[in-house]
C-alpha cells in the first residue's frame, strides 16, 4: 500500500542515453537519505559536485546534487535532486540506491500531483506542465506555458468573481425577504449578469482555440483508387512519404503523418482507395479507411478533376457519418486544365487544386484552419482538456438558466451555485480522487 507522505523517487529524465540524467527524490525528512547517499547535506538550492555512493561506501557516479527544503520546491515537499552521467545503467543504480534508502518509486505524475495537493499549483496549471511537454507545435507550446504560469486559472478565478458577487447581491433578498431588491439594484443585478455571461462565453472561445492546439486535427484523405490521396499527402507534408504510382490499390494500409498549419497541428491519414475488390489485403485497408473516417474531424474526398463529382463518390459522401466535415477536392487541374479555385456549393465546399504542382493547396490549408475554426493571431488562447470546455459550456448553461429565472430569486441562486461549481472543477478546488487519478496517472514517471 502507498502513502502520499512516502518519499518518492524516479528518473526524470527521457530513456535512453544522453549526457546527463536527473533522479529526483522528494518527500519529508529527507536529511538521513542525503547523508548516506553523499555523505552531507547540501546547503539549500546550491549545487555541489559529489559522489553517489552505494551501500559500502564506493561511488555509483560523480555529478551533482541540489537540496531545495520545504516547502521552496516544486512539489512543496523537501526535493533531493542528482544530476549524473545519463547512461540507462547509471541512472537506474542511483535509483536503485534511493529506493535502498527508504524511498518508493514514484507513480507517472506523482511529483506533480504532490504539487497540486501541496497548493504549489492548481489543477489546471498541473495538467498544463503534461501539456507543455507533450506540445506537438510552438504554438501549443506557449500557450501551455501561458497556463502554466496561470493566465488560464486567473481568467476561471475572475468569472468566479464576478459570479460570486452576483450570488451576493441575490442571495441578500433570500437572507432578508422583507427587503426587495430596489429599481437600480434589479438593474445592477441585470448588467452584472449579462457581463458574465459574455465573459464565459468569451473564455469558453478561447478554450476551444488552445483545446485545437493541443489535440489537433484529424484529417482522413479518403476516394478512390489513384486519384491523388498519396500525392497529396506528400505534398502537404513536405515530404515524400508515401508511395505514389500509377496503379491502383497501391496504399493497402492507412498512412499517418503530423503537421502543422500556421502553429495548428494536423494529424493527416491517407488511406486505401474505396472500391469493390477481391483482394483480401486492400479489402482489410478498405475496412480500415472507413474505420478512420468515423474517427475523423474532416474528410477530405479527392475526385479527379477531369471527371468531377462521380456517382460512385455521392455514395462515398453519403456513407460518411453526419457529424463528420467533408470537403471535395478536385486535384489535378494540371491534367484537366482547369485553375486552382475555392467553390461553396450546395453539396458543400469544394478546392481544385494540382497536388502535383502545388497550385491550390495554399486554399487547402487555409480551408483547413477555418474548418478547426482556427482565429489568425489568437496568441491569448487557453490550453484547455476536454474536462475544462464541459465545465465551461456547463457554466455557461447554468448562468443562462439563472436569467430565465430571474423573477425567482431562489432558482436564480441555485442555478449560479451551480454554474460555480463548474468553475471551480476547473482549477481543483472542486475535485473528486477518481478524477485526479485519472489526470495524473496519464503523466509521465518522473514529473
Amino acid at each position: 500500500m502507498t502513502h502520499p507522505d512516502d518519499p518518492i523517487a524516479a528518473i526524470a529524465t527521457a530513456p535512453g542515453r544522453a549526457g546527463i540524467g536527473v533522479v529526483r527524490v522528494s518527500g519529508r525528512n529527507l536529511v538521513p537519505l542525503a547523508l548516506a547517499l553523499l555523505g552531507k547535506v547540501p546547503a539549500a538550492r546550491r549545487a555541489i559536485r559529489a559522489a553517489f555512493l552505494d551501500a559500502g561506501g564506493v561511488a555509483i557516479d560523480d555529478g551533482l546534487a541540489l537540496y531545495f527544503p520545504a516547502p521552496h520546491s516544486y512539489t512543496g515537499e523537501e526535493v533531493l535532486e542528482l544530476q549524473g552521467h545519463g547512461g540507462p545503467v547509471v541512472m537506474q543504480m542511483l535509483l536503485k540506491r534511493c529506493l535502498e534508502l527508504g524511498a518508493r518509486l514514484a507513480e507517472p505524475g506523482e511529483f506533480t500531483r504532490r504539487a497540486f495537493l501541496n497548493d504549489k499549483l492548481d489543477l489546471a496549471q498541473a495538467e498544463s506542465v503534461a501539456d507543455l511537454i507533450e506540445a506537438a507545435t510552438d504554438s501549443a507550446a506557449r500557450c501551455a506555458l501561458r497556463s502554466l504560469r496561470g493566465e488560464f486559472s486567473g481568467a476561471v478565478e475572475e468569472l468566479v468573481r464576478q459570479l460570486i458577487e452576483l450570488r451576493m447581491l441575490v442571495e441578500a433578498t433570500l437572507d432578508f425577504p422583507e427587503e426587495e431588491l430596489d429599481p437600480l439594484d434589479r438593474a445592477d443585478a441585470k448588467a452584472r449578469h449579462a457581463r458574465l455571461l459574455q465573459a464565459i462565453e468569451t473564455a469558453l472561445a478561447k478554450s476551444r482555440q488552445g483545446s485545437l492546439l493541443r489535440t489537433g486535427l484529424q484529417v482522413v484523405l479518403a476516394g478512390q483508387p489513384n486519384v491523388g490521396k498519396s500525392s497529396l499527402l506528400n505534398r502537404l507534408a513536405g515530404e515524400e512519404l508515401a508511395i505514389v504510382t500509377a496503379v491502383p490499390g497501391t496504399t493497402r494500409d492507412s498512412v499517418r503523418q503530423a503537421i502543422q498549419i500556421d502553429g495548428v497541428p494536423l494529424n493527416i491519414v491517407d488511406t486505401a482507395g474505396l472500391r469493390d475488390t477481391r483482394d483480401e489485403v486492400e479489402r482489410l485497408g478498405i475496412a480500415r479507411t472507413w474505420s478512420e473516417i468515423g474517427k475523423a474531424d474532416v474528410v477530405l474526398l479527392l475526385v479527379d478533376a477531369r471527371a468531377g463529382v462521380t456517382k460512385q463518390d455521392l455514395e462515398l459522401v453519403a456513407r460518411i457519418p453526419p457529424g463528420v466535415k467533408r470537403v471535395f477536392v478536385h486535384n489535378k487541374t494540371d491534367l484537366a486544365g482547369t485553375v486552382a479555385r475555392l467553390e461553396q456549393t450546395q453539396a458543400g465546399t469544394s478546392i481544385h487544386l494540382s497536388a502535383k504542382t502545388g497550385t491550390g493547396v495554399d486554399l487547402l490549408r487555409a480551408e483547413l484552419l477555418a474548418v478547426a475554426g482556427w482565429q489568425q493571431g489568437a496568441e491569448d488562447v487557453f490550453m484547455a482538456r476536454e474536462r475544462h470546455l464541459v465545465a465551461l459550456r456547463r457554466a455557461a448553461e447554468h448562468v443562462a438558466g439563472a436569467g430565465e429565472q430571474f423573477n425567482r430569486p431562489e432558482l436564480f441562486a441555485e442555478e449560479l451555485r451551480q454554474a460555480q461549481e463548474q468553475l471551480n472543477s476547473i482549477t481543483g478546488e472542486f475535485a473528486a480522487d477518481d478524477l485526479l487519478g485519472e489526470i495524473f496517472s496519464r503523466f509521465c514517471v518522473g514529473k
